[in-house]
């Protein structure tokens, strides 16, 4: 597996990553732990290094999951954690309840180092900017944290420009993670060029679209009723119909390349900027394995410009989330 750099702070991880969310929480039911586990450790062993968690997505079991899965493979991998909800066992509050005063972050540190069975946190995101916090105070607070040799790097999530510019005169970030894909591209219009300016990397989650854009379901796909896609704008049959030329597009490359839409999908992601790492969710091997070979294609000039020109076309229908958790992005 190649590796990339995130900016300028040295922190090297592999080209792609593995976002854990799904394999305990918000596409339907929770996958079999112990799989779960062995599917962590398959990725290892394929030359993944970099896994993202958070202490909201369950809550708490993901990164018990996580820290389970990479316990005896700890010194080989980075792991990305992340702070700033109230964790609440009610799903309709969960994503509104948000804390990021300093004497919770240092809670949360500490209680995220015992879930992942480690004695530092690689990297530790702000999950969603907390209106009521200066950033000042929140990247004053990971600072110490890192003073203290629990946390390594510090990052944001869907956070907005100025944000980033004011918490990284505090704290250097090392990565903003940000949803970016195909279908998602706001982040190209200030934020990357400002994260170039800064020499900060980008992570890109939901870099398939939330499954969509692996060609592998239509306006007919049901989903069960504990999917989070349900209540996406995105995700309605109407939008899937429409949305589906993006993905045509995908397999018409994929079709010439030898390659799958998604392997298309997270070259076109590799292809953007050497500084930007793709975290694609999974619970299967197979897909895992489809995933990682978006590595080894090579996406020319040509083919680059064929796929913005017939993606610029394409008019994506439906918000990526409902306005109340929109609302929570790019503050």
């Amino acid at each position: 597996m190649k590796k990339r750099k995130l900016g300028k702070s040295n922190l090297e991880v592999s080209a792609i990553g593995l976002g854990c969310m799904g394999m305990t929480f918000a596409y339907g039911p929770p996958g079999d732990k112990q799989e779960m586990i062995s599917l962590i450790r398959s990725a290892v062993e394929r030359g993944v290094t970099f896994f993202d968690t958070a202490e909201v997505y369950g809550p708490f079991t993901n990164e018990e999951l996580v820290g389970e899965g990479l316990a005896p493979l700890r010194k080989q991998v980075v792991i990305a954690t992340k702070f700033g909800f109230k964790p609440d066992s009610k799903p309709e509050t969960r994503w509104s309840n948000l804390d990021s005063r300093p004497e919770h972050i240092k809670q949360v540190a500490e209680a995220s180092l015992k879930r992942l069975r480690t004695d530092v946190i690689d990297l530790f995101y702000q999950h969603r900017v907390d209106p009521d916090v200066p950033i000042e105070d929140v990247a004053g607070a990971v600072k110490e944290l890192i003073d203290q040799g629990k946390v390594k790097h510090f990052g944001l999530s869907e956070a907005g420009v100025q944000t980033i510019r004011r918490a990284h005169a505090v704290q250097p970030v090392t990565a903003v993670q940000n949803e970016y894909s195909l279908w998602f591209r706001d982040p190209e219009k200030e934020l990357l060029p400002a994260l170039e300016e800064l020499g900060i990397g980008f992570v890109p989650y939901s870099p398939l679209g939330r499954g969509f854009l692996t060609g592998k379901m239509n306006e007919n796909t049901t989903f069960d009723s504990s999917d989070f896609r349900n209540m996406l704008p995105r995700f309605t049959p109407e939008a899937r119909k429409t949305n589906q030329a993006l993905v045509d597009l995908l397999g018409e490359i994929a079709k010439r390349k030898k390659a799958t839409p998604a392997r298309i999908a997270l070259a076109w992601l590799l292809a953007q900027k050497p500084w930007i790492v793709p975290i694609p969710g999974t619970t299967k091997l197979r897909r895992l394995e489809e995933n990682l070979g978006a590595a080894e294609i090579e996406l020319t000039a040509d083919d680059l410009r064929e796929i913005e020109s017939a993606a610029s076309k394409i008019k994506v229908k439906g918000a990526r989330y409902p306005e109340r958790l929109e609302q929570m992005a790019g503050r």
